[in-house]
């Protein structure tokens, strides 16, 4: 089998009309220009929106270096995970279908590996371009009570833009509860804070972890996953993603992620 440096993950749902737009074209032209090899992983969540999940399996049956990975509902944690266990690549990034960080972006990641660092995870600061004035809120209450809790030297853990060594990936995936509790009960595009409990592991486990500026606007025009998303559900999914805050919290405590 012939080695490849990197594996891009990208998890999809009810994608649809980020698809038309070209995203994973974009995808493809950036990493055609690189000198190093590379795959791509589509990565479905069981969309319930049959074009979404034609339009990304069309486009991979005919591009070369592009695969799509069809799962069982569980949410983005479990296809992120999905991707991984089926990538080759020495490196693993997983990034979001909407490309609201731009894959050129990677350019500025990968020299963090060539000066040991392990999880080089993108970050967009604190600036939060086009989000609505309640989302900001919202995000700047979760980054506050998260840096005080856990990992208070990072910014931003839940830019959908990371980059690991893949030996790490996998020996850091299956520790995390929600990989072993993904899938149950699980309705829809639900956001989780598993960057937070993945990110955790990786620094007790004495993984070196590189946080990096990157370029980021809101891009997802997906109209399935904004129609889910009211602000009903995006504040019940902060309330969630502040108490699972608590549970990795107490996982550490307990000495659950280190080796």
């Amino acid at each position: 089998m012939k080695k490849v440096y990197l594996s891009v993950v990208i998890p999809s749902y009810n994608e649809t009309e980020n698809l038309r737009r070209g995203v994973l074209e974009e995808v493809k032209s950036y990493l055609s220009k690189q000198k190093y090899s590379w795959e791509v992983i589509v990565s479905d969540d069981a969309s319930p929106d049959e074009e979404s999940r034609r339009l990304a399996k069309d486009f991979c049956d005919r591009n070369r270096g592009f695969t799509y990975l069809q799962n069982q509902h569980g949410g983005k944690p479990l296809a992120v995970w999905a991707g991984i266990q089926k990538a080759v690549g020495e490196l693993v990034l997983f990034t979001d279908m909407d490309q609201s960080t731009p894959i050129g972006e990677l350019e500025k990641l990968l020299p963090y590996f060539d000066r040991g660092f392990d999880v080089v995870i993108g970050s967009r600061g604190l600036e939060r371009k086009n989000f609505s004035l309640f989302r900001q809120l919202a995000s700047f209450i979760f980054r506050n009570i998260r840096r005080s809790v856990l990992l208070r030297k990072i910014v931003d853990t839940q830019a959908g833009f990371k980059c690991l060594r893949a030996s790490v990936a996998r020996e850091i995936f299956p520790v995390m509860d929600v990989i072993a509790s993904a899938g149950k009960g699980s309705q829809g595009w639900t956001v989780t804070s598993f960057d937070v409990e993945m990110l955790v592991i990786a620094q007790d486990r004495g993984y070196k972890i590189a946080e990096v500026p990157v370029s980021w606007a809101d891009r997802d025009i997906s109209v399935a996953k904004a129609a889910e998303r009211g602000q009903g559900k995006f504040i019940k999914e902060s309330i969630d993603m502040l108490q699972e805050v608590y549970r990795v919290k107490f996982n550490q405590l307990r000495g659950r992620y280190k080796k």
